[in-house]
């Protein structure tokens, strides 16, 4: 039960935090029961679409001549009742019986929510199930641009877990409570992987080889965006559940190579660092004292006020001395959000030449 659990709880994250997730495992396991049950739970309408039996026109609109003049793209009927509801999930099942020109007309959904002419609200979360291809009926691998654009989770089944549905019934689906203005904190988790990145730069794209492994999770800009925002919605999350959502974005390497990292760097939280700059200290390593400048940066630009702007500067000035080319560097960030009429403080003259030539400061 515990490891099916986990799974649910980083569904749930995902599906919340509106990043598209893609739910993968062996036929007859549950996997569309479980995101309908999800989605009646948080009480949203649920318009699932079987991809393996659509077209391509499905998902990309049918072409409509409009006043003899232009062509519009018609929206099916799905799309439509969940731009009407103005929240829901967009639930496509069987994706990897699904053909390459459906998984085509596919990509603008997911990464979008755009279909035909119908632009989704912000507030539909797109989901996704599969079966592995060599278990599905007539199976296709992913195409790379349509994996790259999921968070991928897999969906464990055991004989204990069954055991207990059967005898006990099968648990609700709990919907997570994430943090109040969890999305300020995105920000800074982008700051983190950049940190990470200045060290394993070849991990910022790094496409599979093998079909197989390009139809499932592996880095990219895109998925490591993905993963900033998870994990600023993963703040209540175990341990395991926000393991799941990272690998599941990025692949199983990088995200423990990122994992690993952040435990080790035990950076510092930048709202404290704003709170009390003058106890600010600086890691000692160059990627971290830039994960943690930048993440300073970050949450300024987030909410920046006079008085947090001024607390910024204070905390890169305490920097100087010990990494001037690493504060340097992530006071342009900084520098980009100074309020109108927020006077300049003295830190920032060790930065004026490096923020003139920026265009930044005049």
């Amino acid at each position: 039960m515990e490891h099916q659990s986990t799974a649910l709880e980083a569904l749930g994250i995902a599906v919340a935090a509106r990043v598209p997730v893609l739910l993968w495992g062996a036929p007859g396991t549950g996997k569309t029961s479980v995101i309908r049950a999800l989605a009646d739970a948080a009480g949203w309408p649920c318009e699932t679409v079987i991809a393996s039996i659509r077209e391509p026109s499905d998902f990309a609109g049918l072409p409509i001549v409009a006043d003899g003049s232009r062509v519009d793209f018609a929206p099916p009927r799905w799309a439509v009742r969940l731009a009407e509801a103005g929240h829901g999930v967009a639930f496509f099942d069987e994706v990897s019986t699904a053909p390459p020109a459906v998984q085509a007309a596919l990509l603008r959904v997911v990464l979008e929510r755009t279909v035909g002419d119908l632009e989704l609200p912000e507030h539909v979360a797109v989901v996704a199930a599969a079966n592995p291809p060599e278990q599905a009926a007539d199976g296709w691998e992913l195409t790379p641009p349509l994996a790259n654009r999921f968070c991928h989770l897999d969906w464990p089944v055991d004989a204990r877990t069954i055991a207990a549905g059967f005898a006990g019934g099968w648990p609700d689906p709990t919907p997570p409570d994430l943090n109040p203005g969890w999305e300020r904190r995105i920000p800074v988790a982008r700051s983190w992987i950049a940190g990470f990145l200045t060290v394993r730069g070849p991990l910022a794209l790094d496409v599979p080889d093998n079909a197989a492994a390009a139809g499932r999770a592996w880095p990219s800009p895109r998925s490591w965006d993905m993963t900033a925002r998870l994990l600023a919605a993963a703040g209540k999350a175990s341990e395991l559940a926000r393991s799941l959502l990272v690998r599941g974005c990025v692949g199983a390497g990088p995200g423990v190579e990122l994992l690993t990292w952040l435990a080790e760097a035990d950076l510092p939280d930048p709202e404290v660092a704003l709170a009390h700059p003058e106890g600010f200290i600086l890691p000692e390593r160059g990627d971290r004292a830039y994960a943690a400048l930048s993440a300073v940066a970050a949450a300024v630009a987030t909410d920046p006020t006079p008085d947090r702007w001024a607390r910024g500067w204070r905390v890169f000035g305490r920097a100087t001395a010990a990494a001037p080319d690493v504060a340097a560097t992530a006071a342009r960030t900084l520098a980009r959000c100074r309020p109108a009429g927020a006077p300049v403080p003295d830190e920032v003259k060790a930065f004026a030449p490096l923020l003139r030539d920026a265009g930044l400061l005049t």
